[in-house]
């Protein structure tokens, strides 16, 4: 396997595993708002996601920044629980209205790249040129956030436009989920620390 296979095999399983439910439960709380004729739009969303991630991810094998493993361990369930939340408080699901969760995907991708720095940083030889292997890395990551995204979406089709189910429902549903997953992690990422 070549590096950039490798690392496409990392992104892929970095986001689609049974170890990624952190980042699993964030994508589906971003993409909770959103219906599946809104597709373009959460495509753009994961990216802004994605390049979060992988600017995190950049600086930190050049050793520009270093956060404490353990509590990015925290903030990144808090993520999920501050975009949660926020879907708790959209009454209309307008363009304008929903804009704050492209920051949220930028922003919070910074973080949740964190989590996975100081593997990647040990992956990597200093003396190495990183470009293929984020590159690989992120496409992975990227192949999978769609996988997900895709999935929501025609959930979402089938609950809203063939069910008839109310979109806020759907929302609070998706949400619910999310926040209550998030907030259990919290708690247990909390007394490890103990």
């Amino acid at each position: 396997m070549n590096d950039a296979e490798l690392f496409f095999s990392l992104g892929w399983h970095h986001i689609i595993s049974s170890g990624a439910l952190d980042h699993i439960l964030f994508i589906t709380a971003l993409s909770a708002i959103y219906i599946f004729n809104d597709w373009k739009k959460v495509l753009i969303l994961v990216t802004a996601f994605t390049i979060g991630h992988s600017l995190t991810l950049a600086l930190s094998v050049y050793d520009v920044i270093r956060i404490n493993g353990k509590l990015v361990e925290i903030l990144i369930p808090c993520t999920i629980v501050i975009t949660a939340v926020f879907n708790f408080f959209q009454k209309k699901y307008t363009q304008k209205k929903i804009q704050l969760n492209y920051f949220f995907a930028l922003f919070f991708g910074l973080i949740h790249g964190m989590g996975f720095a100081n593997s990647i940083r040990f992956m990597l030889p200093k003396d190495e040129n990183i470009a293929i292997p984020l590159l690989s890395f992120n496409i992975g990551l990227e192949a999978g956030q769609i996988v997900i995204v895709v999935s929501i979406l025609l959930a979402s089709y089938f609950f809203i436009t063939i069910l008839h189910a109310p979109r806020k429902v759907w929302v609070y549903f998706l949400s619910g989920i999310a926040l209550i997953a998030s907030l259990q992690m919290i708690v247990e990422r909390l007394r490890s620390l103990e």
